[in-house]
């Protein structure tokens, strides 16, 4: 294999899919980034075995070939070469090692042969669809904070994707909970979404589209089978397993009798509530939001470092009552909340409550309280 391309090139693939690779491998091919040249391509490619990402790159090539080379090693290579450099890969006639070669500088790396580099992208996928990237992107940064992180719970380790008929209209929805919380955003399902089998898309994949998900006009191919995802945006590739597993019935859990409507400015509670948990401790971060008619009183004891307390002007007008949440979790929910007003409506202090946004009803968030 030899090639000759341009360092900002190389530096954007590498630089998507390196991150695939982890640091500590017991196989050392999973170390290695798939390089292989034919036509006037690149093509890179890496996995985890769970995940795989490939992103093809012009390039001169001059002969085609393919090898396997260490995956950050290469990026940090390519990462310190100048701006604006070509960079020239050539493999040796034994194949067993790789030059990198740009300007007066070059490195020599050890390879291992393409042939034993896993393939994760075997098999056929049944159904489907193209959406927006920006449509994509909202689903997931509207409900990834809600994943749970508890390894024993491990369908709840993603984003439960699938569609739903809602009265005449079909739905795709993107619904993630940790037990404590639960988001959920929904867009009008594109066509090839019918009789799609729901799907849960683990946590790394998720955090990996965010990242490639920077343009809002991309539109973006997704495929699906009962045990695997793709997604091709641009030249980027991104083949993932998915979580075996039986997401819940997270519908019994979204509150439909909660009648008690507090209207709040979204800025102002942000900041109340951070303000008062600044003498939370980290174990129990519990803040009482105690209601009465047109004011809302923010409090948080803390027995080791002392007490806050905060007021607000509210919408709400029902009966007076106190209520805690954990005040990480609350945060976390209005930072996704778009509009200028943030609305909960709560049950009793025992009953989860209810938040929507007022800018869009295409999304919803439930929060289980807390005993203050």
């Amino acid at each position: 294999m030899r090639i000759t391309l341009e360092r900002s090139n190389l530096l954007k693939s590498l630089n998507h899919v390196h991150r695939v690779v982890e640091r500590r491998n017991t196989i050392p091919i999973l170390s290695n980034v798939l390089l292989k040249a034919e036509g006037n391509d690149l093509e890179m490619k890496a996995t985890d075995l769970d995940l795989e990402i490939t992103e093809k790159t012009a390039s001169m090539v001059e002969q085609a070939g393919a090898t396997t080379v260490p995956a950050h090693l290469l990026y940090e290579i390519v990462r310190k070469l100048a701006d604006g450099a070509e960079v020239s890969l050539a493999t040796a006639t034994d194949g067993q090692t790789i030059s990198v070669a740009s300007g007066k500088s070059k490195f020599s790396l050890q390879c291992l042969p393409q042939e034993d580099f896993p393939d994760l992208t075997a098999g056929s996928f049944s159904h489907a669809f193209k959406l927006k990237a920006s449509d994509l992107k909202m689903l997931i940064d509207r409900t990834q904070f809600a994943i749970s992180t508890e390894e024993t719970r491990y369908y709840l380790n993603g984003i439960y994707f699938h569609a739903m008929a809602e009265g005449k209209a079909l739905k795709l929805r993107a619904v993630a909970t940790d037990g404590h919380r639960l988001a959920r955003a929904e867009i009008d399902a594109p066509s090839g979404c019918e009789n799609m089998p729901g799907v849960i898309i683990p946590r790394k994949t998720v955090g990996e589209l965010q990242k490639l998900l920077d343009d809002p006009e991309v539109i973006v191919a997704v495929e699906v089978s009962d045990a695997k995802i793709r997604f091709t945006i641009g030249s980027v590739v991104i083949t993932s397993k998915l979580i075996d597993g039986t997401f819940p019935d997270y519908q019994r859990v979204i509150p439909a009798n909660n009648d008690r409507e507090m209207r709040i400015d979204c800025a102002d509670f942000t900041k109340a509530v951070d303000r008062v948990s600044t003498v939370s401790s980290e174990r129990g971060r519990a803040v009482k939001l105690s209601l009465a008619e047109g004011q809302l009183t923010l409090t948080v004891n803390n027995p080791d470092s002392g007490s806050a307390t905060d007021e607000l002007a509210v919408g709400y007008d029902s009966e007076p009552m106190d209520i805690g949440f954990n005040a990480k979790y609350l945060l976390d929910i209005t930072g996704q909340l778009t509009g200028d007003e943030a609305v909960f409506l709560f049950a009793d202090a025992g009953s989860p409550t209810l938040v929507r946004d007022t800018d869009s009803e295409n999304a919803l968030y439930v929060l289980m309280p807390m005993r203050v």
